[in-house]
């Protein structure tokens, strides 16, 4: 308490109010790959805020007097270039040799790993086991991103896409392989198919096959900005995509997306679109969409950093309370964007803190415990129209 010494009014400042909790980002993408100048930057993450910026860093050897001429279809330049294009605002860059694989300890996604804001990874072009295994790992191990993974540039077979390929046994060895990552039980991984046709980043008007995954980092960013991640990254246009190695029609679709991979599509109206919205969750995973995972992640990485101030705190009913006030008004804002699903707050969430969430055991060890509950909203896959017809006419039913 201050020391009053004489008669007067005094004044004194003190913080009541509640502790709001920021959303934390979730546009920010990182990209392992071989740079066109294979020396730049070399097992360094990069931070990048433009595909011109990257071009300096990474594509010097091109443009030096003298220097030969950067050959064509480099799949890192064109990923980085298509995820600026689609709306992108920032990604870290990794220049990896490309005889070394994909989750080396210490290097590559490693050091991605030790980035905060990015929430998006990718290695464009790596459809080899390892290198899923490595990116979905990462992402599993981390908690605060997704690995954007992809498929083969065609499948003779689109079956094959639906059986997991084993680290090692890529080539079949007398067994069935299959060409699709395998499972995340939590959903750290989506897979996209097939690879888009579109001008090459470098050579300029040469059409290249171009692996989809820094487009789709992109169109994620993009949704993100414009409605939120609570929107499911599809039935949106990948721009830059002028068509694709492989036409997959609605028959293929059926096949390949309850197995948990994205097709990307081209319809004669509106263009190359991504038409797929699943992680590589089973299908009976409550993580199976693709912005109820990257939504959780958000909420979950925005309380933990925003509560930090009650590491130390009294543990008592006081604390409690101021939890349940913070968390509360956070996710109410979220519900009031249309991420929670419910016609009223206490039908999108809960916030359980209080003496049974924290009994005497609990306090006595230094824990404080707190119970979140949510109702993402899903994205409304299969939209159905039950059409039927009587003597005054037809009658629509919309399900």
């Amino acid at each position: 308490m201050p020391n009053y010494l004489s008669p007067g009014v005094y004044i004194e400042e003190t913080d009541t109010g509640a502790r709001p909790i920021e959303a934390v980002g979730t546009s920010v993408a990182g990209f392992v790959g071989t740079a066109p100048d294979v020396a730049a930057g070399l097992n360094d993450a990069v931070a990048i805020n433009n595909f011109s910026e990257f071009v300096r860093i990474f594509a010097k050897g091109g443009t030096q007097a003298g220097a030969p001429p950067l050959a064509a279809g480099n799949h890192l330049a064109n990923a980085v270039y298509g995820f600026f294009l689609n709306g992108g605002p920032r990604c870290y860059v990794v220049n990896s040799p490309a005889d070394q694989p994909i989750g080396t300890p210490g290097k590559d996604v490693d050091l991605l790993g030790s980035i905060d804001e990015i929430a998006l990874i990718a290695a464009p072009g790596r459809t080899d086991a390892a290198s899923y295994e490595a990116l979905i790992a990462s992402a599993e191990r981390l908690g605060d991103r997704v690995a954007i993974l992809d498929g083969p540039a065609r499948a003779e077979d689109v079956e094959q896409m639906t059986r997991a390929v084993v680290v090692g046994d890529e080539g079949g060895k007398g067994r069935k392989s299959g060409l699709r990552p395998r499972d995340s039980q939590r959903g750290f991984g989506a897979v996209y198919f097939p690879w888009i046709k579109g001008q090459d980043a470098l050579a300029g008007a040469e059409l290249v096959a171009i692996p989809p995954s820094g487009h789709i980092a992109g169109v994620c960013a993009r949704m993100d900005l414009q409605r939120g991640v609570h929107k499911a990254p599809a039935n949106t246009a990948i721009y830059g995509a002028l068509g694709l190695t492989q036409t997959i029609g609605r028959a293929e679709q059926n096949v390949l997306n309850p197995a948990g991979v994205n097709v990307i599509r081209s319809f004669a109206r509106e263009g190359v679109l991504v038409w797929g919205a699943r992680t590589i969750a089973p299908s009976a995973s409550n993580w199976r969409y693709l912005n109820v995972r990257r939504l959780a992640s958000m909420i979950e990485e925005s309380i933990e950093r925003s509560m930090r101030w009650v590491v130390f705190e009294p543990n008592d009913r006081t604390l409690w309370k101021s939890i349940r006030r913070d968390i509360g008004a956070f996710l109410t804002t979220l519900w009031r964007q249309g991420a929670l699903m419910g016609a009223t707050p206490e039908q999108a969430f809960f916030v359980k803190c209080d003496e049974e969430t924290n009994p005497p055991e609990e306090i006595d060890a230094g824990r404080v415990t707190t119970l979140v509950g949510i109702a993402p909203v899903k994205p409304a896959e299969f939209v159905i129209f039950r059409i039927g017809q009587t003597a005054a006419g037809a009658t629509v039913e919309q399900v």
